[in-house]
């Protein structure tokens, strides 16, 4: 089956019992305006649903209007009850419908916070321009319904070897009350779908089919490999929580990655749940400052075989031409 067909497929959404539990408490944060972590489990595979990148530029197959349309309905349709978007509000404008489709998502049950207003990469600025590109989006967010005290460092950039930096923005951080919101599981979708852009520009014919398939079998599997490192790097299973972004490959396949991470054993929780757990309020001090929440308390513990081998673009590229793209 290829592109020409519609996007609403689905998988068949498998129910597991949830498995009994085996608490661990932490200290109280220090963060600011954020509920205290509650008791963990040790045994369980949880995890919570976050876009970066809202909203995003034209995709590969949807109208930009189209997208947060059938995104909230597959988020529906795959029992995500509240995820969080992570917005740049420099990118609205008085000509678009973007500001309306930001509020659709808080209006459907669904979580709003910080990720800078023009999405400023760390280790290209300075830390005071960075951090008034912070305040420029929290000026424009802090009175929207549904917005939480979180920031997304864009890129997952928080200054890679410049400890300085790193820390005059962490610390720009508690004095906004604002945390430091983790990612545990990625799989670049961002670059999956920068490779579907590339095709549809070459007029290149895709597998619909193969293309969810691959979408959907990179996260599991990264959500998999992130929990057994953290159960290397913490001994416990911490709530996972997946990066994903704005695209249109969330839209068309975010319901059928539930469905496969609920066989796979997984139980989908709020985003208010997960920044709850222990692993929010933690800080790795490592050489580098760029990666996922995991990948960096690993390496402050010497933890090897901490990437995600999807996440290498060089074979990212070569599954999407394998796997999607036909002649």
């Amino acid at each position: 089956m290829l592109l020409a067909l519609s996007p609403r497929l689905l998988m068949p959404s498998i129910l597991l019992a949830i498995v009994l539990f085996a608490f661990w408490r932490s200290e109280t944060p220090a963060v600011e305006l954020v509920a205290e972590p509650v008791a963990v489990a040790e045994t369980d595979k949880r995890i919570a649903f976050s876009f970066d990148d809202a909203p995003r530029g034209k995709g590969a197959f949807l109208e930009p209007d189209e997208r947060p349309r059938l995104l909230i309905e597959a988020l529906q349709t795959g029992g995500i009850e509240q995820a969080v978007f992570f917005i740049n509000p420099g990118r609205i404008t008085a000509t678009d419908h973007d500001a309306d489709d930001v509020a659709a998502y808080a209006k459907a049950g669904h979580l709003l916070a910080n990720h800078t207003a023009n999405h400023s990469k760390l280790s290209a600025v300075s830390a005071k321009a960075f951090l008034a590109d912070i305040d420029a989006a929290e000026e424009w967010l802090k009175d929207k319904p549904n917005y939480r005290p979180w920031f997304r460092f864009p890129f997952l950039d928080e200054g890679q070897k410049n400890r300085s930096k790193r820390d005059a923005v962490r610390a720009g951080l508690k004095k906004r009350g604002l945390m430091n919101a983790y990612v545990t599981v990625d799989a670049s979708d961002w670059y999956m779908e920068e490779q579907a852009l590339n095709a549809a520009k070459s007029g290149k014919t895709m597998d619909w089919n193969a293309l969810r398939d691959l979408y959907v079998e990179s996260y599991v599997q990264s959500a998999d490999f992130s929990d057994e490192l953290a159960r290397r790097t913490l001994g416990r299973a911490p709530v996972q929580m997946m990066l994903l972004h704005e695209t249109d490959l969330a839209a068309m396949f975010v319901d059928d990655l539930a469905a496969a991470l609920k066989a796979d054993g997984w139980t989908i929780v709020t985003a208010d749940e997960a920044y709850r757990d222990p692993i929010a309020y933690m800080e790795p001090d490592v050489d580098f400052a760029d990666g996922t929440r995991t990948q960096m308390l690993a390496a402050e513990r010497n933890i090897g075989k901490r990437w995600y081998q999807r996440n290498d673009q060089k074979v990212a590229k070569k599954l999407f031409a394998e796997r999607v793209l036909h002649d």
